[in-house]
């Protein structure tokens, strides 16, 4: 391999022998004019021109208006779904509030419902009470009715029995009696 090969290859490995290469060489190459000039021509190809700088303002107006008019949307679109939150918000609101007056006015309906339902339930009881007293009052009168007359049949066997004895009891006396009196 050649020596310049090996200089070269040398300097692509190592940094600090470049940077000191370049800093033997660069005062060097600032005293020709020759070599100055070509330095900047080199320099002036990579600097930006007016053109360059012209074309990059264009740029970024484009760059400043495109983001103007995203953020314009952005705020349309924001504002467009903040207003329909709102809205669903107000709709969900006033639909709570309509099934809430909804559940009350069927809560008072099945109170009233059963309000009426316990007083029917009361009036049917009462009157079904009532009944059964009747019945009750009609069956005790019966028995009593049945127990009057069995009282009534006893009553007159005992009357007939004391008649009986009565009789019996005169018979024995007065049969002595009237046996001595008239033998």
């Amino acid at each position: 391999m050649s020596t310049g090969k090996q200089l070269l290859e040398e300097l692509r490995k190592d940094e600090d022998l470049r940077r000191a290469l370049a800093e033997e060489l660069l005062p060097e190459t600032l005293r020709h004019r020759e070599l100055r000039r070509t330095i900047l021509l080199a320099l002036s190809k990579e600097m930006a021109t007016k053109e360059d700088i012209d074309n990059l303002r264009e740029d970024i107006e484009n760059l400043r208006r495109t983001t103007k008019e995203d953020i314009e949307n952005l705020r349309r679109a924001t504002k467009e779904d903040i207003d329909n939150l709102r809205e669903d918000i107000e709709n969900l609101r006033r639909t709570t509030k309509e099934d809430i007056e909804n559940l009350r006015r069927a809560t008072k309906e099945d109170i009233d419902n059963l309000r009426e339902d316990i007083e029917n339930l009361r009036r049917t009881t009462k009157e079904d009470i009532e009944k059964f007293k009747v019945e009750l009052k009609s069956y005790m009168d019966a028995r009593i009715d049945d127990m009057n007359i069995r009282i009534g049949d006893l009553y007159g066997v005992i009357k007939a029995s004391l008649v009986a004895i009565v009789v019996t009891l005169a018979s024995t006396i007065l049969v002595p009696l009237i046996l001595k009196i008239f033998f």
